[in-house]
């Protein structure tokens, strides 16, 4: 599953993350390589990179600003799925680096 030019909108997230249904991710992807562009909700604009394993997870790195001003930086790893309607699902794990170094859990789906 590919995910070059694929748009993705969040389905769930933890109470401690920041990423909401009004949050557009725009992925690509090419070797190997993903990288993402994110904003919408109360993110202001963001960005994430990494890599596939050879599972063919992700292991993600991401950062963005938020309405706040803050800047915001975390790692996350993700499970890629297909659900039931053709759609590609996102399960994600991810933990801040920066504040409380606090983890959750999140879900976005292909658009």
């Amino acid at each position: 599953m590919n995910l070059n030019g694929k748009t993705f909108r969040a389905s769930s997230n933890s109470e401690n993350g920041e990423v909401s249904s009004a949050t557009v991710f725009k992925y690509f992807e090419e070797d190997g390589l993903v990288w993402a562009e994110y904003f919408g909700g109360d993110i202001l604009k963001g960005n994430l990179i990494g890599k596939r394993d050879g599972d063919g997870s992700l292991d993600l790195r991401y950062q963005h600003v938020n309405r706040r001003g803050e800047l915001k930086t975390g790692i996350c790893r993700s499970k890629i799925e297909n659900d039931s309607n053709g759609k590609i699902r996102i399960k994600e794990k991810w933990k801040w680096t920066c504040d409380d170094y606090s983890e959750g859990e999140s879900e976005i789906v292909e658009e």
